[in-house]
């Protein structure tokens, strides 16, 4: 018996929003003062490094806990489960239930526990808690998951990643354009031939880079709206991600018994285009390589970045055949990685 992601499922919200959307935007420096250059320009220049032409946001009559909800009953029917037999519900996010125009998010109860409470799980066994790990998060629940089947107290859980950051962003911050909102949830289960969970690393880096994302003031200096906003220093997460991501990659396949050239796909938190390829060339580099065709599965295009939803998300798109020249088959070696407020990183080689 091995430890196994027997069923996924993913949200898409219907609101599609192209960079041509942001073209009435005053986009500021972090000092209020305007940007001196045209938004064609500076959205044309964003094109380029991320990759991003369109992002989802969700209905304004749905949440993230909603999102999640609707991707589990998508993860639990392609498992063939029934819901009470899960052991644990844990729902990875970052800032809870924003609603709609409201200036607080809400995590009371937790937004496993609402996922819980929709599902109509009756087993009061069966645990809901929320997962706060950054753009890791679900990467992170499923080795939680992994630990807990090991250990003999759970047999079923369900790792959800969602997240409405359309409903966090500064409208005066370039960076709003990468965000976006999206849901992806898994079953982990020990099973006989669904796959298996081969090796895994987590790490927090916390001296100095802790502070990378954040929760800051618009740009927007004299509004007097008392509202924060997701925040970061870009430059410095690419080159945190860049630095570190390959190498916990490298160390993590390295000590799962498999070698480079086993790996098929590798699932990469899509964050931004550039540093995705950066991290991947890299990481190839570590072992004398140039980075092969076809290894990396890229969705942020259309997409955007969804945070926690980015990989479940990817990953559920490609083992259905719903991303063009992608697919994976039975036994084929992958890696998923992430990196992400805190500073995180994790990354998990997994056998389909």
């Amino acid at each position: 018996m091995s430890n196994a992601i027997t069923g996924t499922g993913s949200y898409l919200p219907s609101i599609v929003v192209e960079n041509a959307n942001f073209d009435r935007h005053q986009f500021l420096n972090s000092n209020g003062v305007p940007i001196n250059s045209d938004n064609k320009v500076i959205i044309e220049k964003f094109k380029s490094i991320t990759g991003i032409e369109e992002r989802r946001y969700a209905e304004n009559n749905l949440n993230t806990s909603d999102l999640g909800y609707f991707a589990s009953l998508k993860a639990i029917e392609d498992a063939g489960i029934d819901k009470e037999e899960l052991d644990y519900i844990i729902f990875a996010h970052n800032f809870g239930d924003v609603t709609q125009g409201k200036s607080q998010g809400d995590m009371l109860p937790s937004l496993a526990t609402r996922v819980k409470h929709r599902l109509g799980v009756k087993n009061p066994k069966c645990v809901a808690y929320d997962l706060l790990f950054g753009c890791p998060g679900w990467i992170e629940g499923v080795i939680q998951s992994n630990a807990f089947i090991k250990s003999g107290i759970a047999n079923k859980c369900l790792v959800i990643g969602a997240e409405t950051l359309s409903r966090v962003v500064d409208d005066h911050d370039r960076d709003s354009m990468i965000y976006s909102d999206g849901a992806g949830a898994a079953i982990v289960q020990a099973s006989d031939n669904q796959g298996e969970i081969l090796n895994h690393i987590s790490a927090t880096h916390a001296n100095g880079e802790a502070y990378y994302l954040f929760f800051g003031d618009s740009y927007k200096t004299e509004s007097d709206e008392d509202r924060r906003f997701i925040k970061m220093y870009g430059r410095k997460i690419y080159e945190f991600a860049i630095t570190h991501v390959p190498q916990a990659m490298k160390e993590c396949l390295d000590e799962s018994g498999m070698t480079i050239s086993d790996v098929k796909k590798i699932f990469i938190h899509q964050a931004n285009e550039k540093m995705d390829e950066a991290i991947v060339s890299r990481f190839y580099k570590l072992y004398g390589l140039e980075t092969p065709d076809n290894i990396m599965p890229m969705n942020i295009g259309k997409l955007g970045n969804s945070s926690v939803a980015t990989v479940p998300t990817l990953y559920d798109m490609v083992k259905n055949d719903k991303l063009n020249g992608h697919s994976i088959a039975k036994d084929d070696v992958i890696i998923f990685a992430s990196v992400g407020a805190g500073m995180n990183i994790n990354a998990i080689v997994y056998r389909v």
